[in-house]
């Protein structure tokens, strides 16, 4: 399995919003800058992001972004799934995946079950306050 681009930079837009919103409302241009992508690409992401009711848009000359909630009510695994879809490694492990014949018989069922339930508990544990507090402790180690 493998995050898009787009699964990337949501989440490094969302923790660009978290680190950056208690001062100002956060512009598509000063997080493309900051980010170090493009604008034209991060104004289709946040369109995402708003229509979910991630973030709330502030217009004006001072305008952009701000979270609509806390960070620590966003998990990961809600930013990637809005961006990717599923995060099942398989279709039939998948929380709506109709039943496989074959699931009796299939030993690699087991093993797609426990990617998937291994995946879930990282991304669905993990909240972009965490995020935030490892890019300020600086002992975050991780590349999105």
């Amino acid at each position: 399995m493998k995050i898009s681009t787009k699964g990337r930079y949501a989440l490094r837009l969302m923790l660009d919003i978290a680190q950056h919103c208690a001062e100002k409302p956060v512009s598509i241009k000063e997080a493309a800058r900051r980010q170090n992508i493009s604008d034209k690409y991060l104004e289709q992401i946040i369109s995402i992001l708003n229509n979910a009711g991630y973030v709330k848009s502030v217009r004006g000359p001072q305008g952009g972004y701000l979270l609509k909630k806390e960070p620590k009510e966003y998990t990961v695994g809600m930013i990637l799934r809005l961006t990717e879809g599923s995060l099942a490694p398989v279709a039939c492990v998948e929380e709506d995946a109709e039943p496989c014949e074959r699931v009796q018989s299939c030993a690699t069922y087991v093993v797609w079950k426990k990617l998937y339930s291994a995946i879930c508990d990282v991304v669905d544990n993990i909240t972009l306050e965490d995020l935030v507090k490892w890019h300020v402790d600086g002992s975050g180690d991780y590349c999105i």
